[in-house]
């Protein structure tokens, strides 16, 4: 479990969060907590949680979810000792960060507590990798700062292996 500043409350998504003024600067980013996380959290398709400040703004989210990927998409060293055949993954489908608190380590933090969830998902519910698409470079080497690896032919696709997850969390445990 992550120790969020005090006041920061990490909370599932609600229709009750304030989610029309969040901005992170990535449009795409705030334009699905807008427009899209709820509704996907009520198909079950997807589960948001948001981080909620002191003032009750949202300081930031991330959503998760689970998929598959093609054995032939991954990397041989991954690969190896897995069935050819479309396998499990958990997915960090979104993360943003208020404009206001960027720098300040809150995405670091929600992306700990993200890969926490999905270890302990992962005990019940078992998958591969870790994967997550980056919406740009600047993301990308964020993300690469926490082992993230390029999935083959896919420069911005990352995954981190549940080797490397598990590795993490008992690490930090």
């Amino acid at each position: 479990m992550v120790r969020f500043p005090p006041g920061f409350r990490l909370e599932a998504l609600s229709s009750e969060h304030p989610r029309e003024p969040f901005t992170s600067g990535q449009e795409q980013v705030d334009r699905w907590l807008r427009e899209q996380a709820l509704q996907s959290q009520g198909k079950r398709l997807t589960s948001t949680r948001v981080l909620v400040a002191p003032t009750n703004e949202l300081a930031g989210f991330f959503t998760l979810a689970t998929g598959q990927v093609d054995f032939g998409d991954l990397p041989p060293v991954l690969a190896k000792k897995l069935p050819k055949r479309a396998l499990p993954v958990a997915i960090l489908a979104w993360l943003g960060v208020a404009e206001r608190l960027q720098g300040r380590g809150f995405g670091a933090m929600l992306l700990a507590q993200a890969l926490n969830d999905c270890f302990v998902a992962g005990k019940t519910f078992p998958f591969i990798a870790v994967i997550l698409d980056c919406v740009d470079e600047p993301t990308k080497q964020f993300y690469a700062r926490w082992n993230f690896c390029e999935l083959p032919g896919r420069p911005l696709r990352l995954f981190l292996s549940a080797s490397e997850l598990k590795a993490m969390a008992e690490g930090a445990g």
